[in-house]
């Protein structure tokens, strides 16, 4: 397999940090926004806004170490599947949100997609160089 260039990796690094980062923070000075895309069915709506938001925030720091980085990213990673119900929700559900235009409620899951392939790739080890004699 190909290496990835360096530049490459800590754009992706840089991308998912501000997603996480910025967002985490959406979670404390936009409360409101992100209890009213949650799905009824699931319960302690502003405790789990809350919650996830430290969460984003405690992973785009741990990006930031390199020890930290995998274990951040495969939690970024979990995280990420953890709040697919919300993007679910609001995709069935446009008209509950008619301030967002739908073609972006559908663009959300795609770009969840993305985002989960980015957090893998950009924080997985990079590939160590083997010693291989010459023959």
């Amino acid at each position: 397999m190909k290496r990835i260039p360096a530049i490459l990796r800590v754009l992706g690094l840089t991308v998912v940090f501000a997603f996480f980062a910025f967002g985490g923070l959406g979670h404390f000075t936009n409360t409101e926004f992100f209890v009213a895309i949650m799905p009824p069915y699931l319960p302690f709506h502003l405790a789990a806004v809350y919650i996830s938001g430290a969460f984003e925030i405690a992973g785009a720091l741990g990006l930031l170490h390199s020890k930290t980085r995998r274990s951040a990213g495969i939690g970024l990673f979990v995280l990420t599947i953890a709040v697919t119900p919300v993007n679910i929700y609001m995709w069935m559900t446009p008209d509950a949100f008619p301030d967002v235009p739908e073609p972006f409620l559908a663009l959300r899951l795609v770009a969840q997609v993305l985002l989960l392939m980015c957090i893998w790739w950009s924080t997985k080890p990079a590939a160590t160089p083997t010693f291989e004699p010459a023959v």
